[in-house]
Order: structure tokens, then C-alpha cells, then sequence
């Protein structure tokens, strides 16, 4: 299937319910309602499925395309979600399409687009969008920017192509506001994510000569610092600012008694390959996985896998 099979075949359906993946992030969040959005000028009814873990900063700009309790769909579509396990929370059903572009897709849905090449989802969702509707609107393009410009870390990340500065260029022709979203989603946090920001960095633990660099997130920590989860975005950046890291892990303890395993490194890891190891997937480059234990006990498995898979 290529982007006009995929418009079409949108096209042809009545009642969509377009579905983001758990622990949503700018990207499925972003671009999902940006769909929802062209769906909707190309004649369709659309709506979102309700992620109630959706931070603030993000249900700011896709709210509005929440679906109301009894909204009855007839066509299932999921954005920028690899696994049906990993389908947001209270969604339960089949998914006929999914549009994504992670490597590690599982082929769940009934159909699929996956473009394993593109740096973010959003790129993906953009050319569906345009031979939907041949344009975007000011709104479109600013939250494909917010999918485009936080799957690249704001154009940082080695994931960064000449194909998404040529995605910003376009965007920003559109009109999309970089200035509001850069500001948003990159140069403001909280107090309670500055102070959680500090225990972090005084607890980072490095190995191989400090190629690799693990940060612990623990729920004492969050309690202390008085975060919540609209301060929890991109933490798993934040080890990987040492200079000598090559891999930086970042474990977040849940309440269950599992760890969240985020995984980044250079070209020369395999963060997916890392994090396949424990039912995780992702990119080459940036992974994640969930793994029972205590924090401590999980920073040695990922350190110890690590260091087996790092030829």
C-alpha cells in the first residue's frame, strides 16, 4: 500500500476512530488528530479515542478531536503504534488500518502503511493528508510539527534526515506556529520537572568507560519532586547529554512493580535489538520495553544485554 492506496481507502469509510498508542507522545498524539483533521475536510466523520494520559501541553492542541462517550465507530485506524499491545489504554477492538513507521511493526491491523524510513509519523500522516486534500490548513501543519519536531528531539536526534527538513520546510509554508510549539514543547518546563530534573542527573550511574549512561526514575523521586506526568516528557534525553555516552538508558519505575526502559545511542548500538531482548522494539536508534523488577535489578539486565550486543 503507498499514500494514495491509503487516502483512498479512508475515503471509502464512514465513522473513524483514529487510535494513539499508551504513554502517548507528540507524534501519535500530533499527528493522529491532524488526520482526524483532513478526514473531516475531506467529507468524513473522525474522531480520536480519548487518551487520558495525554499531557496538558498535548491535549491543548488535540482535545477537540476527542470522541464523545457514544460515538459508535465503523473503521479503526491506529497512528505511530508498532504492537496492538501497545494500543492506548481502554481502547479493546480490531484495528482495520495502521499507519506508522516504526521497523518493529508487528502487522496487527487488517491493513498497514508503514514507512520505516521516515524520522516520525508525521511525515507519513502528511502525505496521506495531501492526497486526501491536496493541502493543509494552518492547524494541520502546526500539529504535524509537533509530531515531526518532538520524534527528531527539535531536529537534534541522529534520526534527523534531509526528507524532515524538507517535512519543516513544507509545514512551515503551511503556516505551522515553530516558534509556539518549539517554545511549548522545548524551552519551558515546571519547577517540580527542573527539581526531578536534579535528582536525576546526581544519581546517573556509567559504565564501559562511560559509553553507557543509566538514569533512575523512581516513584520516591517523583513524590519529592511533587511531579505528575505532564513533567515526564523526554526524560529519556537526558542521560545521553554526557559527551561520552554512546548508549543511555533511562529506567522509570512504575507502580506495578515493572520498570518503563527507554534506549538511545548511536549508530554503532542497536537500541531495538537491545530492548527485543525483553518484548520491547522500536528503532536502531531509540527503543523502549517494559521489564519486572526493581530499578536497580532492571539497570543490570539492560547494562549487562547491553554489553552482549555491543560488538
Amino acid at each position: 500500500m503507498n499514500d494514495k492506496d491509503c487516502a483512498k481507502l479512508l475515503l471509502t469509510h464512514e465513522d473513524i476512530l483514529i487510535v494513539t498508542h499508551r504513554n502517548p507522545d507528540g507524534d501519535t498524539s500530533a499527528s493522529a488528530a491532524a488526520l482526524c483533521s483532513a478526514l473531516r475536510r475531506g467529507g468524513r466523520r473522525a474522531w480520536l479515542f480519548p487518551n487520558l494520559q495525554m499531557s496538558r501541553k498535548l491535549k491543548r492542541y488535540c482535545e477537540k478531536f476527542f470522541a464523545p462517550e457514544d460515538y459508535k465507530p465503523k473503521y479503526v485506524v491506529a497512528v505511530d503504534a508498532a504492537d496492538e499491545k501497545l494500543l492506548c489504554e481502554g481502547f479493546e477492538g480490531k484495528v482495520d488500518l495502521c499507519i506508522d513507521h516504526h521497523p518493529s511493526n508487528t502487522y496487527y491491523a487488517v491493513q498497514s502503511l508503514v514507512r520505516p524510513e521516515r524520522a516520525s509519523c508525521a511525515e507519513v500522516v502528511m502525505q496521506i493528508m495531501l492526497e486526501i486534500n491536496a493541502d493543509l490548513t494552518k492547524e494541520e501543519a502546526t500539529l504535524l510539527y509537533i509530531g515531526l519536531s518532538t520524534d527528531t528531539g527539535c531536529f537534534q536526534y541522529g534520526n534527523t534526515d534531509e526528507a524532515a527538513f524538507l517535512a519543516a520546510a513544507e509545514l512551515m509554508r503551511a503556516g505551522a506556529e515553530n516558534l509556539e510549539v518549539n517554545t511549548i514543547f522545548f524551552r519551558k518546563v515546571s519547577e517540580a520537572r527542573l527539581k526531578l530534573e536534579s535528582m536525576i542527573y546526581n544519581n546517573i550511574r556509567f559504565y564501559r568507560n562511560g559509553a553507557i549512561a543509566v538514569a533512575i526514575v523512581t516513584q520516591d523521586m517523583l513524590r519529592e519532586a511533587g511531579a505528575e506526568e505532564e513533567d515526564l516528557d523526554n526524560l529519556a534525553a537526558l542521560a545521553g547529554r554526557c559527551e561520552s555516552s554512546r548508549v543511555n538508558i533511562t529506567i522509570r519505575e512504575k507502580e506495578d512493580g515493572s520498570c518503563r526502559v527507554s534506549v538511545r545511542s548511536f549508530r554503532d548500538v542497536d537500541s531495538c535489538a537491545i530492548c527485543a531482548v525483553f518484548g520491547g522494539g522500536g528503532h536502531a536508534m531509540a527503543a523502549g520495553c517494559t521489564v519486572k523488577g526493581s530499578p536497580e535489578h532492571v539497570r543490570d539486565l539492560m547494562v549487562r544485554v547491553t554489553e552482549e550486543l555491543w560488538q
